[in-house]
């Protein structure tokens, strides 16, 4: 059973950075990023493919987030700057089996715990 634990969550200002962290115990998936603000739904922001390194992003968040890994240590990381309010959520990382998953939660096969990313003045 893959395991992954995200970390890197705290509250920063508007305009502000933030590296997210998800560790996995193997690595050989396909990482995705979700968030899920209160009330709302889980919405996908970001994925790396396993085979190729390849990454997509949200259009909320293209050119703002950026999404990389380092295999040595099975990190993929969440790079967000220019934080809005609009993007606190938790933040959950997401395994996938496919080597290309798309934006749909249920195409992810293991979640981890989620960390709080709160953006406020």
């Amino acid at each position: 059973q893959l395991q992954l634990v995200e970390s890197g969550g705290a509250l920063v200002q508007p305009g502000g950075s933030l590296i997210l962290s998800c560790t996995a115990s193997e690595n050989s998936y396909t990482i995705g990023w979700f968030r899920q603000a209160p009330g709302k739904g889980r919405l996908w922001v970001s994925t790396i493919a396993n085979s190729d390194g390849f990454t997509t992003y949200a259009d909320s968040v293209k050119g703002r987030f950026t999404i990389s890994r380092d295999s040595a240590k099975n990190t993929v990381y969440l790079q967000m700057s220019s934080l809005k309010p609009e993007d606190s959520a938790v933040y959950y990382c997401a395994a996938s089996i496919f080597p290309d998953p798309g934006p749909r939660d249920y195409e992810y096969d293991y979640w981890g715990q989620g960390t709080q990313v709160t953006v406020s003045s």
